[in-house]
């Protein structure tokens, strides 16, 4: 945990983990496990890209990381 990188993609990847957590312990899950690959999967390029130098490829898929988990996951937002 040494840079920037390092931080936001293991809080994007804690957030996700955590949606995946209260899904799956619903009576009828309404979403599959490949659902949360994409996602994660651009945390850890996100991550390796950013601590390679790469900052704007990993901003670029850090947001596409956000996008995808708000339009394909939905999670729903409590007041």
């Amino acid at each position: 945990m040494e840079t920037i990188f390092d931080w936001l993609t293991v809080l994007i990847f804690a957030g996700l983990a955590v949606l995946y957590l209260q899904r799956s312990a619903a009576e009828e899950p309404k979403d599959t496990p490949w659902h949360y690959l994409p996602p994660a999967t651009a945390c850890a390029a996100a991550n390796y890209a950013g601590n390679s130098g790469y900052v704007l490829l990993a901003s670029v898929l850090m947001l596409s990381t956000l996008v995808y988990l708000y339009y394909v996951l939905k999670p729903r937002f409590r007041a």
